[in-house]
Parts: structure tokens; sequence; C-alpha cells
């Protein structure tokens, strides 16, 4: 269910109140309906959870956001919106809101991701623009990060069929500064989207989150150029575990660059030398239709919270069963007393508390 137009704004607000991730947020909208119910129980939740103060994020700086975006000629797409990927809608911790800068409607096509090495080859960067470009014409949106070397390859090699950049700051920060005629290039005939607030900086904690977007958009993920500790390999790991297809170039055994490719190839990914290579693989899959992402139609009413008694009774003993360990909630739900909503909420009030921190796997760890 699309939220209403004065809820988005609520929506921005609570995705940026702290400690509030995709999947905790989407659990505060499965308790109490609405954003706007979310944000009043905040305060209250994180205190019980063991915050000494708690304050959610304030109006003024969101529609200040919003009007800053607008000024930029962006947009924000909320998860249920027409433009919003059909494919990363589909997975749990699917950003609930994108800034995006440049052509929203491109995100509907369906899409392969491009990825590889910064410190590119030659070769490796002009293969990468070709078959970017040969993706590109068989109908594909080609996504990967704006980073030097095989991105912006692909990038441009596709900028004449449709591109997008997943940033790992907000959009308006150029990243890396050398590609900034690519970003504007980019914000005039391809788009730009990132689930951080505008004006953030890139930080090493960003780009993981910022990979799993690439991954999770896409059909599969094309790796040319990787080392055996690059961050390509983090991004089709997540492809795998998506269930998205994984392609990997070959290179020679005595490029280090083409070391994870190869070990890639070792381990079962698809063995690419050109377009076609990848197109024979995603024919079966691009002529199904796309299935619908879960629609959001939360209750409009709060859950019923336990006894003050019980929930207190459930913090003791749900918290002495955690530990820096991550352990999954299903188990934590098997071995104690309380009903599985009871647990869902202590581990929510702990979680804006900023003592409890979610790991993929529906597992959960004290910090």
């Amino acid at each position: 269910m699309l939220p209403p137009q004065n809820d988005r704004l609520d929506w921005l607000r609570l995705f940026r109140s702290r400690n509030v991730g995709p999947i905790t947020f989407y659990k505060l909208l499965e308790r109490f309906g609405t954003a706007a119910a979310s944000l009043d129980a905040l305060p209250s939740m994180a205190k019980r959870g063991g915050a000494r103060t708690f304050k959610a994020f304030p109006k003024a700086e969101a529609e200040a956001e919003i009007e800053a975006l607008e000024k930029l000629g962006g947009r924000f797409v909320i998860r249920s919106d027409e433009y919003y990927p059909r494919l990363l809608a589909q997975v749990e911790d699917a950003p609930p809101v994108l800034s995006v800068l440049g052509h929203p409607h491109l995100l509907s096509k369906r899409t392969i991701a491009i990825v590889g090495a910064r410190n590119a080859s030659l070769n490796g960067k002009n293969f990468a623009r070709r078959i970017a470009a040969d993706l590109g014409a068989a109908g594909l949106l080609i996504a990967s990060g704006m980073a030097r070397g095989l991105d912006a390859a692909a990038h441009q090699g596709a900028m004449e069929t449709g591109t997008v950049a997943v940033m790992g700051g907000g959009v308006d920060v150029i990243y890396p500064h050398e590609n900034e005629p690519l970003y504007h290039e980019l914000c005039e005939r391809g788009a730009i989207l990132s689930e951080v607030p505008l004006a953030t900086k890139p930080q090493a904690r960003h780009f993981p989150k910022r990979n799993r977007i690439i991954s999770c958009m896409a059909r599969g993920t094309v790796v040319v150029e990787a080392s055996l500790k690059s961050g390509s390999l983090i991004t089709a790991r997540m492809a795998l575990e998506q269930g998205r297809e994984v392609f990997a170039v070959p290179g020679s055994p005595s490029d280090p660059r083409a070391m994870g490719c190869n070990k890639m190839i070792k381990d079962g990914a698809n063995l690419t030398q050109n377009a076609e290579d990848v197109l024979d693989v995603l024919r079966p899959i691009l002529s199904s239709p796309l299935s619908e992402p879960k629609p959001l139609d939360f209750k409009q009413k709060s859950l019923p919270f336990p006894d003050e008694n019980e929930l207190n009774k459930a913090h003791t003993e749900i918290q002495e069963m955690l530990s820096p360990a991550p352990v999954t909630v299903d188990e934590l739900v098997r071995n104690c007393q309380f009903s599985p909503a009871t647990v869902s909420l202590v581990l929510l009030e702990l979680e804006l508390a900023g003592r409890l921190e979610r790991h993929p796997g529906n597992r959960v760890s004290l910090i």
C-alpha cells in the first residue's frame, strides 16, 4: 500500500532517526501501523531499552533535506513507489527511502550489475565498456558504484541505454572527485541513488551497504577484474545470497587483478567472455514476469503492549540469553517463555537504545 503523500515526511524522519535501520523501520510499521505512530513511540521504547535520552529525527531537518534534494533536481523514492527497483523491494532490508538524482524511471528497468577493480587494466576497462554497451542494447539497465576503474568504465559504456550509480555517500557528494564529469553526465542522462542523507561523506562502513543495493537490484552481477580481497567479491557474494546470478570474466593467472575472478569461476560462477554469455543465462529469467514485492499493508492500530511486569521480565531474561556472539531470533523465541511479539518488542527497544545489533540471517547480538 502506497503511503499517502503527507506521510512521506514521516517515513523520512523515521528512517533518519538514530538506530533505525531498514529492518527496524519495517518492524516498527508492523507494530504501529504508520510512521507517525512509530515516531511517537520511539522515545519511550528507547528508554525501556536502556537509553538515557532519545529524540526522533527533527521534522525541520527532514523538511530541509527534502527541499535541498528538490533544489538539486532530485526526489525521494519510497519502497512502494512505481520507480523503486522491483527486485530490491523484495529483500527484507530494502531501504525504505532512496534519494535519487537524474531519471528515476530508469530504476524500473530490468538490471544487471557490472563491478570490478579500481586499479583496472586498460583491457579490463575496454571490456567493461563493451559489455555494458552490449547488455544495455539488449534492454538492461547497468548498475555500478561510480568507483574509479571498472565501475566508471561500465557507466560510460551504458550511458546511451541507461545506467545508475549507487553511491556510498550522499547523492550530492562526488566521490571520487576525478569522476566529476561522469557524475554530471549521470545526473543528465542516467541516475544516481543513495540511502544515506545528503552531504554524507563516503566512509568504509557505508560501502557494504552500498554493495548490497547494487547486488539486490540486479538480476545478476558481472565481475570483470577483482583481486582476492576486492570489494567486488563482497558484491558477488551478496548476489549469491540473494539468489542472483554471478558472472566472472577470466584473466591471466599472472595478473593479481584476475585472481578473484578466476577463483569465482572455479567455485561455480558463470564464465563470461561477452554479453551473449550473460544473456544466455538470463534469458529464461528475463522471459518471466517480475513478481510483485510484498505490499506494505500494515495495520492502522498499534499492537497491544505486554503487561509492564511481563515486559520487565522479558527484558531481563532475553538480555541474559544475548551476548556479543550473534544468535537467531527464532532460537531466542524457542528458548524463552515469551511470545514472538514480546521478543520482537524487547529486541526493538534494545536496538533503539543502541545496545543491539542485527546481522544477516535474522540474527542479533548485544553491543
